[in-house]
């Protein structure tokens, strides 16, 4: 795709997210042209919230009606999906609660409750974590349940609950120095009376308080970019947090959490790809960042690794290996940990230490 059909792309994904603006073309855009931002849209997630800016469009800048009726049909799915992870939601909350077993809905469907249109955000499973030692507990729940799960690498497990993918996880936050689990805990515990509750299914389910749910997002961008990538979604997820979150929090609190994780410096350049490229207001970042800050070439990383690097055409014809699946494997960790270590040094260096830590010798087996 060149560069004048992203910059489309990227409009069309401000008009769906935030429902409204102009598009600005030059010249209609071709079957093809919409072909192409249908295929970077499933890559990177988002064909939802793309859809959802159809309805602002003029007659003549929508896409033909054939792929209009395609489009429509997938995202007909991704309601029907969302609504079948929702029944499951509540159920398994209500479950747990019931056993004396304390969870807290990450990511997915909770951040789904600040978007625009909630049943047209994609989201791949359900992710658990507890309170204090309630992992072990919910571990047990399953097994006396006889329920299949399989205990993987980043200290969690994962099974499937009525065709829905469901995950747990020790840890709430996706950092991998483990210099800071103190100071994490001790976040845990400071913002513990101020966790927030979405009602999912008439049930009031638990979520973490503003300033940790925006931590617990950004966090998983960062892991992810420092491996293979990540889609535009989760960035999605980012902006609309803010936007929505931002009267609740308080932003120079924020600011020094990022400053004691070893964030602030990424942090700065996700904010700007945030305002410049999502469209998320000026106002509705807590903290200003330098104003030479360049983010054109992680933009350029985002965009072209799509979602956690699967379907990354830059490396379509590279080696595969038996001991990882996406094909380059070695080169793409070792250029991503370079370009990031400048930003996060302690997630870059104790990423490679800690995940074969958590493959090998950190899963439980009983």
């Amino acid at each position: 795709m060149n560069n004048q059909l992203r910059d489309i792309f990227f409009q069309l994904l401000r008009i769906g997210l935030w429902g409204e603006g102009k598009l600005s073309l030059n010249t209609p855009l071709s079957d093809d042209n919409w072909n192409s931002i249908l295929k970077y849209a499933n890559n990177h997630t988002v064909e939802g919230i793309i859809y959802d800016s159809f309805t602002i469009l003029t007659e003549d800048q929508l896409p033909p009606a054939s792929l209009r009726l395609k489009w429509a049909i997938r995202v007909d799915k991704i309601e029907r999906h969302n609504a079948k992870m929702n029944a499951v939601i509540a159920e398994q909350f209500s479950l747990f609660t019931q056993n004396g077993i304390r969870p807290i809905l990450q990511k997915g469907q909770g951040v789904a409750s600040y978007y625009r249109i909630p049943p047209h955000r994609i989201s791949g499973d359900i992710d658990w974590c507890f309170e204090e030692d309630d992992y072990s507990q919910a571990r047990n729940y399953l097994k006396e349940n006889h329920l299949d799960f399989e205990d993987t690498a980043g200290f969690s497990l994962h099974y499937y609950w009525k065709n829905i993918h469901i995950e747990h996880h020790k840890k709430t936050f996706d950092f991998r120095s483990p210099l800071k689990s103190s100071y994490l805990k001790k976040l845990l515990s400071l913002y513990k009376d101020r966790q927030q509750i979405v009602t999912i299914n008439n049930v009031h389910v638990r979520v973490l308080a503003p300033e940790l749910q925006i931590l617990q997002v950004n966090i998983h961008i960062l892991k992810h970019l420092i491996t293979y990538g990540i889609s535009l979604r989760q960035f999605c997820d980012s902006a609309r947090l803010y936007y929505s979150v931002l009267p609740n929090i308080d932003g120079q609190a924020l600011y020094a959490i990022y400053k004691k994780t070893g964030m602030l410096k990424w942090t700065h350049l996700l904010h700007k790809l945030l305002v410049e490229y999502i469209g998320l207001p000026h106002t509705a970042i807590p903290f200003p960042y330098p104003k030479d800050t360049r983010v054109d070439w992680m933009l350029d990383e985002v965009w072209y690794s799509g979602n956690f690097g699967f379907n990354d055409e830059r490396f379509e014809q590279g080696e595969k290996s038996k001991f990882f699946y996406r094909p380059d494997s070695g080169k793409r960790l070792w250029g991503n940990f370079k370009r990031y270590l400048k930003y996060a040094p302690q997630e870059a260096i104790a990423f490679p230490f800690v995940q074969a830590y958590s493959k090998f010798l950190g899963k439980d087996s009983d």
